[in-house]
């Protein structure tokens, strides 16, 4: 009987697992995570206002809610938990899937001034992730920066322009609802640092946009114009020139009584935030040009754009997984078809998945061909693995490290005790938004707890 443990429940742990009992029909599957919560970025990184999205949480349900897959939550991995070599111990094969956890940064100096931070950690916040911690990223803002044309910049511009009307149906924690309600921002600018036909936003998104209730849409034409895709978008792949049509119909004026203004600014590379009065007060971009050659090239023209909130949404990056090898420059755990690779020999019984073993690239639906290949890796070695014998359960070890896990029964009482924060609040489901609150409510779950 094949015993795997994933580390990860967001999608690429999920789908992970699935394919393990789908393909092996003696294999039993924990699934740890180091929150009390499954789902990962499908519950702390998906807009609320996304609910189609979201509910890609019932298939993942399913697989955790599976006969031989068992949740395991509020388990690290690593030096404050289950060393990895002790999971290595209790289990015939270990997959790593723990998505890329770290921003990339601008590198530019003003960049950690009050006030400027990451796109994640703004949408940790109205998200309730339990680390977010709320900063009063709105207190003062009139005006905001946004650097990035991505589909999180893109999450985040719009989450600053709604309206408490549309926001209050969602899980959004109460706080972040009260925050965002009581907001004063009548500015967003957008600002990428090449043209819109590079844009990485998709359309449906995009378009999102000129929904907004009360708010307007301008994408600068002078700026739009230097692109030479933009006149003629007829030659652009067919996902940018529907980015570039939508855009070339939002460069006329916008409309004067509108309450909010979302402009969208392109060719401008950030080269440094400044301060007012101690605290992000503007950033200052070089003008870009096309270079001839795909890339972009300075002008040494610069441009300050006024802002008391500076979101930076560039991308993210992998960070060192505890006990495993990391290659700095990828961001991402060397492999072979899923196999982790120890100075280039495959570690017997080690495999990735996810953002962790191809970079953070590719949609939700990426993941489930990626989890793949890395089982059918996994199923390959398996009669080597299955020699190997183990403890009967590992639950009693992993309490022996020092963690008392969150199983399926404790989500289970998270979700009710969510469902009476809303009603209470005249709401629907409200996320918890700490630690204290999540795992009280876990621990009342007043169940004995068998697993596979």
């Amino acid at each position: 009987m094949l015993r795997v443990a994933v580390v990860g429940s967001g999608p690429s742990g999920c789908y992970t697992a699935q394919h393990l009992v789908q393909l092996d029909p003696g294999a039993r599957v924990d699934v740890l995570d180091r929150l009390p919560c499954p789902y990962g970025l499908v519950r702390y990184g998906v807009a609320p206002d996304h609910e189609k999205i979201k509910s890609l949480q019932n298939g993942l349900r399913t697989v955790l809610e599976h006969e031989r897959v068992r949740f395991l939550g509020a388990v690290p991995v690593g030096p404050d938990g289950v060393p990895a070599a002790r999971l290595r111990e209790l289990y015939h094969a270990v997959v790593h899937c723990v998505g890329a956890a770290a921003d990339r940064r601008l590198g530019i100096p003003g960049e950690d001034l009050p006030g400027s931070w990451s796109a994640t950690e703004f949408v940790s916040w109205y998200s309730a992730h339990p680390d977010a911690a709320d900063t009063g990223f709105l207190r003062g803002v009139r005006s905001a920066v946004v650097i990035g044309v991505g589909n999180v910049a893109v999450d985040v511009a719009r989450m600053l322009a709604r309206g408490t009307r549309e926001l209050r149906p969602t899980d959004m924690p109460d706080a972040a609802l009260t925050a965002l309600a009581a907001s004063e921002v009548t500015r967003i600018h957008m600002v990428g640092r090449r043209g819109p036909a590079q844009a990485r936003f998709t359309t449906k998104e995009l378009r999102e946009l000129g929904t907004l209730p009360d708010t307007a849409v301008q994408a600068d034409a002078d700026d739009a114009s230097l692109d030479p895709a933009f006149a003629d978008p007829s030659g652009l792949p067919p996902p940018r020139r529907r980015n570039v049509e939508v855009l070339r119909a939002w460069t006329a004026p916008p409309r004067a009584d509108a309450l909010r203004l979302i402009r969208l600014r392109f060719f401008l590379r950030p080269v440094e935030v400044l301060a007012r009065n101690g605290r992000v007060g503007a950033v200052r971009f070089e003008r870009t040009v096309p270079d001839g050659l795909g890339g972009i090239t300075g002008t040494g023209r610069f441009e300050d754009i006024e802002g008391q909130l500076v979101l930076r949404s560039v991308g993210y990056r992998g960070v060192p997984p505890a006990g495993l090898p990391f290659d700095a420059a990828t961001g991402t755990v060397p492999h072979l078809a899923g196999r982790v690779l120890r100075g280039g020999a495959v570690a017997p019984g080690e495999y990735v998945a996810g953002w962790i073993k191809r970079g953070p690239t590719g949609v939700i639906g990426t993941n489930r061909s990626c989890a793949k290949e890395t089982v059918t890796s996994l199923l390959q070695d398996a009669p080597s693995l299955t020699a190997r014998a183990l403890p009967d359960d590992p639950l009693p070890a992993l309490r022996a490290e020092g963690v008392d896990p969150v199983l399926w029964q404790g989500w289970q009482s998270i979700e009710r005790a969510e469902s009476r924060l809303g009603a209470s609040l005249g709401r629907g489901v409200v996320k918890l938004a700490d630690w204290t609150s999540l795992m009280a409510a876990a621990r009342d779950a007043g169940e004995a707890v068998t697993g596979p």
